[in-house]
């Protein structure tokens, strides 16, 4: 019979392997969740039922259950005594502990992107700028649009860092930070214009532009501590 003998290593084993059909409903629910939860479109405190999430999403429970599952081990979502699944109500602590980690780890990858991002780079973030900047001034703001806007321009310039291992850390912290900067930017149409974000991300997107490392940390570092500033004061964090 063909192949390695007996007790030898098959160093063309791994490759015999066929790719994997499609990804697992479990998996496509657990993205999907945490797309929300990074895009901060579940709120402190709000609660997900598995039936709505299923049918929302066209699954049976089992998949919903896994996804809340690994959304729970990765402290993004909470059970509570009674079996219900929220999305956890964060601490002052807690709020500023992440908030320091983020102006470090973000302002770093900020830093990076400004060495300089490539051109297609460049467009994908003013775009994402520009899409913010409607919203902001739009006579009706759409929040939610204006909320993933932010995420988007955010996570461009990050990408430009062109380093994935910093984006899943990234991502990580947004996963528990997103639904907090709903009590932000989704908080009123008054807040949304004039909370600095527009100014804090056009001056990150010059100082990307210029190939500018410590402009564009200082510009990240200030939107994320101005609007921490400001969630502090809405007397939404646990104590």
């Amino acid at each position: 019979m063909p192949g390695a003998e007996a007790g030898q290593p098959d160093p063309d084993g791994v490759a015999r392997l066929a790719p994997l059909a499609r990804i697992t409903l479990g998996t496509q629910v657990y993205d999907a969740l945490r797309d929300l939860l990074i895009a901060g479109e579940l709120a402190p405190g709000e609660r997900l039922s598995l039936r709505t999430v299923a049918e929302r999403l066209g699954t049976s429970m089992m998949p919903a259950r896994e996804a809340v599952s690994r959304l729970v081990a990765d402290e993004a979502l909470e059970v509570l005594p009674n079996r219900a699944v929220r999305v956890p109500v964060i601490t002052l602590t807690k709020f500023r502990e992440l908030t320091r980690v983020r102006i470090a780890v973000e302002g770093f990858a900020a830093a990076e992107a400004a060495r300089p991002p490539g051109p297609d780079e460049l467009a994908a973030i003013r775009a994402h700028d520009a899409a913010f900047r409607h919203e902001v001034r739009a006579p009706e703001p759409d929040l939610e649009r204006a909320m993933r806007a932010n995420r988007d321009l955010h996570f461009a310039v990050y990408a430009a860092a062109g380093l994935p291992s910093l984006i899943a850390i990234i991502e990580g912290l947004w996963l528990r930070i997103g639904p907090v900067l709903n009590l932000d930017m989704r908080s009123s149409p008054r807040r949304l214009a004039e909370g600095g974000a527009e100014a804090h991300h056009a001056r990150l997107v010059v100082a990307l532009a210029a190939g500018d490392p410590d402009g564009a940390r200082a510009a990240l570092a200030a939107d994320i501590a101005g609007s921490a500033a400001f969630i502090e004061t809405t007397g939404r964090l646990a104590p």
